[in-house]
């Protein structure tokens, strides 16, 4: 061990010619919870909800363009059909999900934008899927948002006994009156 201590160089070559090289470097978020869904679906105003992040939230799609980070939630921008081929803004950002430990999929049950939650849910499952079996494996809870603006409970119903066959935990939430919210940070 005393001899390792000294061990130094004592004869130096000439060396040879240097490469150079441009690497392109990429950045993942860490986060232990990944917040994924289409856009406007509540992403946004539910990490704003649960966390100090300033995520900007309007009545448009896609107000997220950038990954934002709260102390323990990533929110990711809306996903959409063909995410994992670059459409959108999903390429950039499912690789972000691949280190967070869990998914919270949040679905506008309400159905307010004429889509059926069941195919949203469904819908960006399959581009998980398409972009990593890794993101496709990770625990996944779903947030069934919007509830008070749900006309037909037996709309989330439906959504529920779906999921619910499949073994996916469901939650009824409303983020704008802070409804379930509490009872779903438990879940971490």
């Amino acid at each position: 061990f005393k001899n390792s201590i000294r061990r130094a160089p004592k004869l130096a070559g000439k060396g040879k010619k240097g490469k150079e090289l441009k690497i392109k470097m990429e950045l993942k978020l860490l986060a232990d919870i990944a917040l994924v869904g289409y856009p406007s679906v509540g992403k946004s105003s539910f990490i704003n909800k649960v966390s100090a992040a300033k995520s900007k939230v309007a009545n448009y799609h896609f107000t997220t363009l950038a990954p934002k980070l709260g102390m323990v939630i990533a929110d990711i921008p809306g996903l959409i059909e063909g995410a994992h081929e670059g459409v959108g803004l999903g390429d950039k950002f499912l690789k972000h999900i691949e280190r967070c430990k869990m998914i919270y999929h949040i679905v506008d049950v309400s159905g307010l934008e004429g889509r059926d939650p069941i195919e949203d849910y469904e819908k960006i499952n399959n581009e998980l899927v398409k972009f990593s079996e890794k993101l496709a494996n990770k625990k996944q809870i779903v947030l069934a948002n919007k509830m008070d603006l749900l006309y037909d409970l037996s709309i989330y119903d439906k959504f529920k006994e779906h999921l619910e066959k499949k073994g996916v935990e469901v939650y009824p939430i409303s983020v704008l009156f802070n409804d379930g919210i509490k009872e779903i940070l438990w879940k971490a």
